[in-house]
């Protein structure tokens, strides 16, 4: 993602509620699972999706927590 689109990112997940975040961030730690089981069994195309959905999780837990 480049800077423009991680401040938009940010910007919207501002602009949801706590239970929209933990449904968001519950989605993307499936697909992490499911590019880790992936990248084990060798089968993974696009290895920076790894990187990048860490990040929007990381992106979302802060979110969350300027929330509280």
């Amino acid at each position: 993602m480049k800077l423009n689109e991680v401040k938009e990112f940010v910007k919207e997940l501002r602009g949801v509620s706590q239970e929209e975040l933990a449904k968001r961030e519950r989605e993307l730690k499936k697909e992490l699972f499911d590019l880790r089981f992936q990248a084990a069994k060798g089968q993974l195309e696009q290895t920076a999706r790894l990187k990048e959905v860490k990040k929007q999780i990381a992106r979302i837990k802060t979110v969350q927590s300027e929330m509280k």
